[in-house]
């Protein structure tokens, strides 16, 4: 019981109820992307072609559809100072090149500071965790 209280209050420090989409409208991945990177450019403060840029790099490189009808897109940025979460749920479900083939209706995008290092990889690990977890 205490670990999972652990974990909710580390996810409450990355999002906050501004950070959460509870009906996002978008037809395609790409579109998810630049709904989240928008979104994003309000919280962080960023340019939202900087954060659309850095998502779309990583998609290059392996999709972020971890399954389950889940994405955890992410992507490294030198300007933050901070890590920042969004979390979205899809009105209706899109392909995301995802591992088992199934669209993605819930999104976590996570932005991370360049010197972020193993705390972004934890962050990551703790996001996957707590979506696969069934009663959350």
């Amino acid at each position: 019981m205490q670990e999972g209280h652990g974990v909710k209050m580390e996810i409450d420090e990355l999002i906050t109820p501004a950070c959460v989409i509870p009906h996002l409208r978008a037809s395609s991945k790409k579109h998810v992307l630049q709904e989240l990177a928008k979104r994003a450019a309000e919280i962080s403060k960023l340019h939202e072609r900087t954060i659309f840029d850095v998502l779309l790099e990583r998609e290059r490189l392996g999709t972020t559809g971890v399954g389950n009808g889940i994405a955890i897109p992410h992507g490294k940025l030198p300007e933050l100072r901070r890590l920042h979460g969004l979390f979205a749920r899809l009105d209706t479900p899109v392909e995301f090149d995802s591992i088992d083939d199934q669209p993605v209706d819930l999104v976590f995008l996570l932005l991370a500071p360049e010197t972020a290092g193993a705390d972004h990889l934890k962050a990551l690990a703790r996001v996957s965790r707590l979506l696969r977890d069934r009663a959350v």
